[in-house]
């Protein structure tokens, strides 16, 4: 599984690199922001929401401290998917928040 930090996530968005970055945490847990152009599918939407994911593109999966982005990173696996997991999380952004 590929894994980056919050802050390689953060030195890729600000070197202008075109990331697609999915939030996987709950509804309540974004309502305190979000990294800027993510994408929000709650995890429990995600077998639902696959369809809107492209194989070819590569996704950044983060969630609050890492576990449950881990899940979707293997679920998205099994799947065909290309993905890349945040393993410290929001816990570790300290980067812009929307």
């Amino acid at each position: 599984m590929k894994e980056m930090t919050a802050v390689q996530l953060k030195q890729m968005i600000q070197a202008g690199e075109h990331v697609h970055v999915i939030d996987v945490r709950e509804d309540e847990e974004v309502a305190f922001g979000m990294i800027p152009s993510a994408i929000h599918i709650k995890m429990g939407d995600i077998p639902e929401r696959m369809n809107e994911l492209d194989k070819n593109e590569t996704y950044i999966i983060i969630c609050r401290s890492g576990v449950r982005s881990e899940h979707v990173c293997r679920y998205l696996e099994a799947h065909g998917y290309d993905f890349c997991n945040v393993i410290d999380g929001m816990l570790g952004w300290d980067g812009e928040l929307v």
